[in-house]
């Protein structure tokens, strides 16, 4: 059930969600061991009457202290927001990760964020969760505070399918092995991109298959090569189906990464609009062809693919 949601950008939240229950973490992907940790956390609200709140953070601290790691992120802000709607929750901090906020001390952090600020009840977290400069805070410096500050921590256990915790780690690696349909089923939905078409070299409609050009942004990279879509139009309700090659399209000789989308049975100008590519099968790796007729004939057998899932 999608509801009404707080959004806060720092710890001043109004006096009506002081005294929750508090979810840290990044929660990318929102998974099916995200889905799980919200699940329980539903519990203890409908049982102690309380509401629940989420604080994550912007950008990815792995992204904040690794400027090296662009690729990373299993979706975008937007994606974030509009997920957690769904999850029974009332309020949502996202605290921008910069330098000073890095620099707060563990101690600190509990004394002034969790306990003076926000009043937190119930506090789940996972049993690797570290927090505080240099990430010197853990689990068992919050359980040592507990009775100093009046809050219980709560660490639920990992979901486990497979003998394999479902993790955003995990779920990175499975899109990086092109592993899409079993990535789609952990997310419990689509993986997908948000992202707005370029004006490209328009190589596509030279040989007859027009596509939408899209930067993608700080997702991680999926394995190289040609997948089944789905296509949503920011607005709109109406879903296109196509392909897609993720890749350098090295029969062009290019060198920058790029998604191209080719939607079946389109005509119009896409070029600036916002869409969201759900991902739905892998089909083929990225190759270099010899020639454009070599290409233009993978090109149709992909679609035949295509158009049969």
């Amino acid at each position: 059930m999608v509801r009404k949601v707080k959004f806060y950008n720092n710890f001043n939240v109004s006096k009506v969600h002081k005294n929750s229950i508090l979810l840290i973490g990044n929660f990318d992907g929102l998974h099916l061991g995200h889905q799980k940790l919200f699940k329980y956390a539903n519990n203890y609200k409908k049982k102690f009457k309380l509401k629940i709140g989420i604080i994550t953070f912007e950008p990815v601290p792995k992204m904040y202290f690794n400027k090296n790691t662009k690729n990373f992120r299993i979706f975008n802000l937007n994606q974030k927001k509009k997920f957690l709607k769904n999850l029974g929750i009332d309020f949502v901090i996202i605290k921008k990760f910069d330098k000073k906020f890095s620099k707060i001390k563990s101690h600190k952090f509990i004394k002034d964020i969790l306990y003076k600020s926000l009043r937190a009840k119930y506090i789940f977290v996972s049993d690797n969760f570290r927090f505080g400069n240099k990430r010197e805070g853990n689990v068992k410096e919050l359980i040592k505070n507990e009775k100093e500050f009046n809050f219980k921590i709560i660490k639920p256990k990992p979901l486990v399918l497979k003998n394999k915790v479902i993790s955003s780690t995990l779920i990175r690696n499975l899109l990086s092995d092109g592993k899409i349909k079993y990535a789609n089923r952990l997310l419990s939905r689509k993986w997908s991109i948000e992202s707005k078409v370029q004006i490209g070299r328009q190589m596509g409609r030279k040989i007859g298959f027009p596509t939408c050009n899209m930067d993608i942004n700080d997702y991680v990279v999926p394995k190289l090569g040609v997948y089944v879509v789905r296509i949503l139009q920011k607005n709109s309700n109406k879903i296109l189906k196509g392909i897609a090659n993720m890749g350098y399209r090295p029969t062009f000789n290019q060198k920058k990464l790029l998604l191209e989308v080719y939607i079946f049975n389109f005509s119009g100008n896409l070029y600036n609009k916002h869409l969201t590519i759900e991902f739905i099968n892998f089909i083929r790796k990225e190759r270099k062809f010899k020639n454009i007729n070599q290409l233009k004939k993978q090109i149709n057998s992909d679609l035949k693919f295509a158009k049969k899932h």
